[in-house]
């Protein structure tokens, strides 16, 4: 069955294709026009293939039950006979298993017949980063079969496929790493804010957006901050312009801070503007330009008490006198509050010193403080 694409159809398919790695369920868009343009049921792309150790990971064109999915991934994978494929080369079933071996098979008659899928065209890619991918493309079994035309079709496509992996790859990495440190920025209870070239704010993370909100000391007006007085504002944005002036020149960082005031009452915010190196090759408005960090004196330590009785080898009674020592109580406060007498206190406090390794009650909220228990 011929397939004659114009230039413009095969343009259209590879942008659904390229823009694949963007969607929030990749290829979902390319997917859809490819079982079209193959007549057929279902198309299917399998990013991971499932084994004992791990789930799959498909993704399946409209009209796909999720039930079937998870049924190939936890049970069926292990039968699917269509599988090791030649790299990148186009394979129909019948060219793979024979006829009677096929209608013959578990697969076939507990999985496959009652979905009505008979002819089964695919391909397997690899990629440099270690990606082992599978497509699947299925018509039913009143369906004619995949011919050499519905081959070349697909094998148009399969290079193209192979970079839009790569590069759905190399984004997951770049997304994993910034929810990592992002969550690490959290865990320290620093507010960050990053401004694009106009100032205007870009994203933030949640200490920042819970500061915000509260409207004291910073808040967001048109997507812009207004911090403190009208002075304070003043500092800020000519700290903030000057931070712009830097980046856009590529001048080494510039850093500057100050402290403003909150109108209930509560300890001043400390805020530090920094300037973002921009990159080699970026371009357009929306990149990061400024970043703002801002640390709240009355957000306490979030330390996890298990971490921290691990890495200081301290008991519990320790753990928790030391904890609401480094969230700026009193060894007497700290006492009152654990409902222990003040000699018990000094008591876990020696005990804490010999094991950490500190003399005065200062070190030890710094050690903790700058230990990664903050970050657990």
């Amino acid at each position: 069955m011929p397939y004659p694409l114009t230039l413009d159809q095969f343009s259209t398919m590879l942008d659904t294709l390229y823009q694949g790695p963007l969607e929030n369920i990749p290829w979902t868009s390319f997917l859809d026009k490819l079982k079209n343009a193959l007549a057929s049921k279902y198309a299917t792309f399998i990013l991971r293939t499932p084994s004992q150790q791990v789930d799959g990971l498909s993704i399946s064109t409209s009209g796909s039950s999720e039930a079937v999915t998870a049924a190939y991934n936890q049970h069926f994978y292990a039968l699917d006979p269509f599988v090791g494929l030649p790299e990148r080369q186009v394979v129909s079933l019948i060219e793979f298993v024979s006829v009677p071996d096929w209608l013959n098979s578990e697969f076939y008659k507990n999985f496959m017949e009652p979905t009505d899928v008979f002819h089964v065209l695919g391909a397997d890619i690899s990629t440099p980063e270690g990606a082992k991918c599978r497509i699947r493309i299925s018509r039913g079994r009143s369906d004619p079969p995949f011919d050499q035309n519905d081959k070349d079709l697909l094998t148009l496509f399969l290079p193209h496929l192979e970079r839009a992996v790569v590069l759905h790859s190399h984004l997951n990495r770049m997304e994993s790493e910034r929810n990592l440190y992002a969550g690490a920025v959290d865990q320290l209870a620093v507010g960050t804010i990053i401004l694009d070239q106009d100032g205007k704010v870009l994203q933030k993370n949640r200490v920042a957006e819970r500061l915000l909100e509260t409207k004291d000391g910073i808040k967001l007006v048109n997507d812009g901050l207004q911090v403190g007085t009208s002075r304070d504002s003043q500092q800020f944005r000519q700290m903030v312009k000057q931070a712009l002036l830097s980046q856009k020149s590529s001048n080494p960082s510039v850093v500057e801070a100050m402290r403003v005031q909150r109108t209930s009452g509560l300890a001043d915010l400390g805020i530090v503007v920094r300037s973002i190196p921009p990159s080699e090759w970026s371009e357009g408005k929306y990149c990061p330009a400024v970043a703002i960090f801002i640390s709240d004196p009355e957000q306490e330590s979030s330390a996890p008490q298990e971490i921290v009785r691990a890495l200081f080898d301290l008991t519990p009674a320790e753990t928790q006198m030391t904890l609401l020592l480094a969230n700026g109580l009193t060894l007497d406060e700290a006492s009152e509050e654990l409902g222990i007498s003040r000699n018990t206190a000094r008591a876990h406090l020696r005990s804490t010193f010999s094991k950490t390794g500190v003399t005065r009650q200062t070190m030890l909220v710094r050690l903790i403080l700058r230990s990664v228990a903050t970050l657990g």
